[in-house]
């Protein structure tokens, strides 16, 4: 008897960026909020397989996707795009003066230490921004764990994002931080 999992295999992972808004129906929308600041609007929304973090002002418009390749996405505005493997750190001058800083990890584990590490995840899931444990495949293996932790500064949003891949035993981490250009 095979155990399906929710999420895909972690190798199958890319990391997307839109100069435009996606529609929500591309997705599989697990957890969702609005983070509203005086400069920009935030929407955060947790899928199946990662994030979709949309940011909006009155000139700007930004979308991170973190989505399986096989995902169907449009390529209209599309910014940058990489497969999620090892770890990377990406600086990017968008379009209107708006800075992008991303760096990831993909990190794969010992199963012992994985489920240390899901533990805490479980917890600190909990205390986030946005986080949601997915429903596990059997009472005998861990959920996948997602959840995205934001911060506010005057012109900029950084997000931490965490996601766990229990077929895999590999945790994705990601940090943003989308900086605004004086008016």
């Amino acid at each position: 008897m095979s155990v399906r999992f929710v999420r895909p295999d972690v190798s199958e992972l890319g990391l997307a960026i839109f100069g435009r808004t996606l529609h929500p129906e591309l997705f599989v929308i697990q957890a969702q909020t609005t983070i509203t600041h005086h400069s920009f609007v935030a929407h955060i929304a947790i899928t199946n397989a990662g994030h979709v973090v949309q940011l909006k002002s009155s000139q700007h418009l930004l979308c991170e996707v973190v989505a399986p390749h096989r995902q169907p996405l449009p390529s209209r505005f599309l910014l940058f795009d990489k497969n999620l493997r090892s770890s990377r750190d990406e600086s990017l001058c968008m379009p209107n003066g708006v800075d992008y800083h991303l760096s990831f990890q993909v990190e794969r584990l010992d199963p012992e230490i994985y489920l240390r590490l899901h533990e805490e995840f479980c917890i600190d899931c909990k205390k986030a921004t946005l986080g949601h444990i997915f429903a596990t495949p059997n009472r005998l293996a861990p959920a996948a764990v997602s959840y995205l932790q934001a911060d506010l500064f005057p012109r900029s949003l950084l997000i931490h994002a965490f996601h766990t891949f229990p077929k895999n035993c590999a945790v994705v981490k990601t940090q943003t931080l989308i900086e605004l250009p004086k008016p």
